[in-house]
């Protein structure tokens, strides 16, 4: 089966859409941080035993960006600093339980934007898609850069 000319463009506009989608999601929950600071207590919440040098290189930026952005997230009571039992020397960022509470109901509101999205399309399209977003997340993942040791310094 040959490519249609426009399904790079196609893909473009649905994930346009989608992110509308999540986005109005996340607006409506009266959310105090930002879209930067979400993604940042996601990706502690996905990589425990975080410290700050790592989640500046998950984010690619200095690591004075991240303290910064740990900073704002512990003033507002999301996260936390603690020593790592393992070497005292290394500090962990923990979110705290209202940034537990805050992600999941977020996640969950945000699934049920999809999902509202979802119901008004026919299931042999949902099925299509799934396969066609699984294919399509299998392809992206193997190409996926590594980030190196030697990485040049970036900012937020």
């Amino acid at each position: 089966m040959e490519r249609p000319p426009n399904l790079a463009a196609a893909i473009d506009a649905a994930a346009e859409a989608l992110i509308g989608v999540l986005d109005s999601a996340t607006s409506r929950h009266n959310v105090s941080v930002s879209p930067t600071q979400l993604r940042v207590l996601s990706l502690i919440m996905a990589h425990p035993h975080t410290n700050v040098n790592r989640l500046a290189e998950l984010l690619d930026v200095v690591p004075s960006s991240a303290s910064r952005l740990c900073d704002r997230l512990e003033a507002v009571g999301l996260l936390r600093r603690a020593a790592d039992p393992r070497d005292r020397r290394e500090v962990r960022l923990i979110p705290t339980a209202a940034a537990e509470t805050l992600l999941r109901e977020l996640t969950e509101r945000r699934h049920q934007a999809v999902q509202a999205v979802l119901d008004r399309m026919p299931n042999r399209v949902q099925h299509e898609l799934l396969l066609a977003l699984l294919a399509f997340g299998q392809a992206a993942s193997a190409n996926v850069p590594q980030v190196t040791a030697d990485s040049t310094a970036r900012t937020a």
